[in-house]
């Protein structure tokens, strides 16, 4: 049996597969060894995914997850998943890997995920070939529900936004300014606070100032990150809770910009279910 993982900093999604068969599926919260420890991450896997597949033989695991970019970091992850499982093997790469295989498959294309983060790559069907660094949610990740959250709490803080926004946030998340200051600034996890308020943005879509602050970021996004591949050549995907629920406006801008995207996922899943399954059954 092999264990699949699309580890986002906000949630993971575990699927286990006996061949081509799904045996289980599990979700988690987020993995990120930027933010989080060793000993942490392998708390979580202790407490939401260990108990579930106690029974189960695992003979590969496939992690791929936000933040596993570097070998430190994918180390990190190793040893987490070590500690509760004895699987033969334990491969551990990058999210945007894992989506390039997911969307993609054995083809070439332009990969993209806005999710609590975002990324981009340019995937010849083996590998990644280009990549624009995303520079975390402070510096980059244009479009990803951590930055519309940061530029939202801004523009509400600030007074920035259409009458009436800033107080019906503030009373639905019993939020005031010192207690946003200290989640983004003391508390741990700050990007999976500030992507939180993404479902307020897609429940206030309607409001001119929070639709083009959504609008505004997309742009931002294919303007730094993917018009730098040759988009022009190459079939582009998306993938994402932030691609996936605001499609419409993705779908808006992609269209001013002369982009045609092939398609839009929630997640990758799906299609590294499909591409291990062939694995198993060409073995």
């Amino acid at each position: 049996m092999i264990l699949i993982a699309d580890g986002g900093s906000t949630k993971a999604d575990w699927c286990l597969l006996d061949r081509e068969k799904e045996v289980l599926r599990v979700f988690s919260k987020g993995i990120n060894p930027y933010y989080c420890t060793k000993n942490e991450i392998s708390d979580e896997i202790r407490q939401n995914l260990f108990y579930e597949l106690k029974d189960f033989q695992l003979n590969t695991i496939y992690f791929y997850g936000a933040g596993c970019a570097s070998p430190e970091k994918k180390e990190l992850i190793k040893k987490a998943l070590a500690e509760n499982f004895k699987s033969k093997l334990i491969n551990v790469e990058s999210d945007l890997l894992g989506a390039a295989i997911g969307l993609c498959g054995n083809n070439s294309g332009i990969v993209a995920i806005l999710g609590t983060g975002s990324n981009s790559c340019f995937y010849n069907g083996e590998k990644i070939v280009e990549n624009i660094s995303p520079l975390g949610y402070i510096l980059g990740d244009e479009g990803s529900g951590a930055v519309l959250g940061r530029i939202f709490i801004g523009e509400c803080l600030k007074n920035q936004l259409t009458k009436g926004i800033k107080e019906k946030f503030l009373k639905k998340y019993n939020l005031d300014v010192p207690s946003v200051l200290h989640n983004v600034y003391k508390k741990p996890m700050p990007n999976r606070f500030l992507a939180d308020f993404s479902f307020f943005i897609k429940e206030n879509i309607d409001d001119k100032s929070v639709y083009n602050l959504v609008y505004n970021s997309f742009m931002c996004f294919f303007q730094k990150n993917l018009m730098q591949y040759d988009y022009k050549n190459h079939k582009i995907y998306f993938t994402g809770s932030i691609a996936f629920f605001f499609q419409d406006i993705l779908q808006t801008v992609a269209n001013e910009l002369n982009i045609n995207i092939e398609t839009i996922e929630q997640t990758p899943m799906s299609g590294l279910i499909q591409y291990y399954s062939k694995h198993y059954n060409n073995k």
